[in-house]
């Protein structure tokens, strides 16, 4: 799911973790100041310092930059204060900045997110930070999702003052892994209508509607008809990313089985030529200390250990500690309420010691063997509709996933005589053909316990159409059969004595994924030492001692800022099927509001999707939100619709954001745009 949403469910963790200590305001040790910071064509960076209030003349500190649109005066200000604060108190300069466009940076909104124009402003404002009178020169970047992003990305351009940084919960994949074509395949969710309504906001308290102010934000294009634009992989994509062999600093990385940004700390295991340090525990989109899973786990006092080292030049012993730290999580019961999970924590290098590729065959009769079976086919009608307990990404821990199993083929092992642990990304080969042009694949693994309930532990999904390239899909060759590669996200897991290892393959998972536009049945290609299989990266049940993590501590918060308890995400959902049509509804909504001492924040989304069994082509879906700003003179309302629907050729895309003050409308701006559905 998108960032916005998930920021506020983190707020509301927060404020209950701050439940346990005392606010602490400015006079007990951290004074914020806020500055303009200029760019060469005359824009000024609105910017936050979080300076320790005891600073010494002539004492010299590094700063730890967040920068991102995610407005820092008002939507994200408890969430930074939790930190930024934090690290002010260790000997830091907490740095937080709106890039242009958003909150009370000026200038444009930019044509895209992490566009060119972001980046050069970044490096800028590295630069600036680094010659501040406060400053060692040294510079550190941190941040979660976008934030995170934001730091690899710099990271790879390699700015003389960046010296370190930590990304929680963030991808340099940003075609096969952000939130607009998760897998290559199109995703349409929350994140796009908060943030082309966020595109119209201008900056609190102040809410300044003048001209100038609404020509630019208001009248600003929605960034979701630029990604329904860029349909594959190519340029686009590609432009604000470099190599991972251009990082040449050091990487601290945090990440959670239950979110979809994991696979990254592999890659960059692998492939960052600079020292990293990893953490992978069994949180969903969330810093450690904030997940709805459990255990959670201070990770403040590392980062200041880790930047302490690189950036100030502590000897602490932090690079010579376990290069990754990864939690083997046990199988459990299905839920996707708040939980601890069970397992334990295992150091480790990458790969795991001791890992051993174990290999199952997907055989006749729905079952996994251990060696390869007779040859059989299995074949699949294609239920458009299939899938609502899949969830809508891959994070968040589910429900039983035997309703959507029930429109999948599934293959089981028997029930295993000793425990199995896996560490890593188990692999899938499949051997299919699909009746038409366009098909995708689903394939999930699960712990099937005794008593049949199934935990949904990792997947993937792919378009056959991009087998051989994302960049240039092609469409497929009807009762061809393919051999297709299928790399699960990231994950741990022990399946007990008397449980079952399955594999779960489908055709959809709505509404996960958008579905393609063909009735259709596929084929599954089973036995022999060629056909369809599983390769698990089997792991040692217990790993390397790793170093005590501290339990997650008390945060602060501003004076004078408080939510009102409601939990934006994961919000509520409902599903309506219409058995003699075929016709499923899904509908979600998520609410969320913050008291500052100026007023207080509103926040509305919903989300409707539409699918029909007998015509896929016309699949929909719509999102709207809304945001209230009550002021003391004022009352202004944002609000923003966008729609999505297609038939077999072509893609139909409304967006509507507009303006009310004290109910009546100030602005309003319309896009309607028929676009060309390019093999999705």
């Amino acid at each position: 799911m998108g960032c916005l949403m998930k920021l506020f469910a983190r707020t509301v963790l927060l404020l209950l973790a701050a439940q346990a200590g005392a606010s602490l305001a400015a006079d007990r040790g951290v004074n914020l100041v806020y500055t303009p910071i200029p760019m060469p064509d005359g824009v000024k960076l609105a910017a936050t310092l979080y300076m320790p209030a005891d600073l010494k003349p002539g004492e010299r500190l590094p700063a730890l930059l967040e920068y991102l649109p995610y407005r820092k005066d008002d939507d994200q200000l408890m969430e930074d204060f939790s930190h930024q604060a934090y690290f002010a108190r260790h000997g830091y300069v907490g740095v937080r900045v709106d890039i242009r466009g958003f909150g009370n940076s000026e200038g444009r909104v930019p044509p895209r997110e992490y566009s060119q124009q972001e980046q050069e402003d970044g490096e800028r404002v590295i630069a600036w930070l680094a010659r501040q009178r406060w400053s060692n020169g040294a510079v550190g970047m941190l941040g979660i999702s976008w934030g995170g992003f934001n730091a690899i990305q710099m990271a790879m351009r390699g700015p003389p003052a960046l010296k370190a940084i930590l990304a929680v919960d963030a991808t340099e994949a940003l075609f096969t892994e952000d939130t607009h074509y998760i897998d290559g395949i199109m995703h349409f969710d929350e994140y796009q209508i908060q943030t082309d309504l966020d595109q119209g906001r201008s900056g609190a308290p102040e809410f300044p509607l003048d001209e100038a102010m609404l020509e630019r934000r208001m009248d600003s294009v929605p960034w979701s008809l630029a990604f329904l634009h860029h349909q594959r992989d190519g340029e686009f994509w590609h432009q604000p990313v470099r190599g991972l062999e251009n990082i040449h600093i050091p990487c601290f990385l945090i990440g959670g089985y239950q979110d979809g940004y994991r696979d990254s700390i592999v890659r960059m295991l692998e492939r960052v030529p600079a020292p990293v340090h990893a953490w992978v525990g069994p949180w969903n989109h969330a810093w450690p200390n904030l997940s709805m899973y459990g255990p959670q786990v201070e990770w403040r006092d590392q980062a200041v250990r880790w930047f302490d080292h690189w950036l100030k030049g502590i000897d602490n012993g932090i690079d010579r500690e376990p290069r990754a730290v990864f939690y083997q999580q046990h199988g459990h019961p299905p839920g996707s309420e708040a939980q601890v999970v069970p397992g334990e924590w295992r150091a480790e290098n990458w790969p795991p010691k001791g890992m051993q590729l174990k290999r199952w065959y997907l055989a006749a009769n729905h079952v996994l063997t251990e060696s390869p079976a007779p040859v059989a086919t299995d074949q699949l009608r294609y239920v458009p509709s299939a899938g609502p307990v899949a969830g809508l990404w891959w994070g968040e821990l589910l429900s039983d996933q035997r309703p959507a199993d029930a429109f999948s083929l599934t293959y089981d092992s028997a029930p295993l005589e000793d425990p199995v642990a896996m560490l890593g990304r188990a692999q899938v080969t499949l051997r299919a053909s699909a009746s038409a042009p366009l098909a995708n694949w689903f394939v999930r693994l699960e712990d099937v316990a005794p008593d049949g309930q199934t935990t949904a532990i990792t997947g993937h999904g792919f378009s056959g159409a991009q087998r051989d390239s994302a960049a240039h899909p092609e469409p497929l060759t009807p009762g061809r059969e393919y051999n297709f590669r299928v790399d699960l996200y990231l994950s741990s897991w022990v399946w007990e004595r008397g449980h079952r290892i399955r594999v779960s393959v489908s055709n959809a998972l709505w509404p996960m994924f958008w579905p393609t536009p063909y009735a259709m049945t596929t084929s599954l290609r089973l036995g022999g030492t060629d056909g369809s299989a599983l390769t698990l990266p089997v792991v040692p049940l217990t790993g390397a001692e790793p170093p005590v993590f501290a339990a997650a501590a008390p945060v602060e918060t501003p004076d004078g800022t408080s939510t009102t308890g409601d939990y934006a995400w994961p919000g509520s959902w409902t599903l309506e099927r219409d058995e003699i049509t075929g016709r499923s509804t899904m509908s979600w909504i998520g609410k969320a509001a913050i008291r500052f001492p100026w007023g207080t924040y509103e926040h509305t989304e919903t989300l409707r999707y539409q699918v029909d069994d007998a015509h896929p082509e016309a699949a929909a879906a719509t999102g709207e939100a809304e945001t209230i700003e009550r002021l003391v003179d004022r009352t202004l309302t944002y609000r923003g619709r966008l729609s999505q629907s297609g038939d077999a050729t072509t893609w139909h895309y409304d967006y509507t954001r507009e303006l009310l003050r004290d109910g009546k409308l100030v602005r309003t701006r319309s896009w309607h745009e028929d676009i060309p559905r390019d093999l999705q």
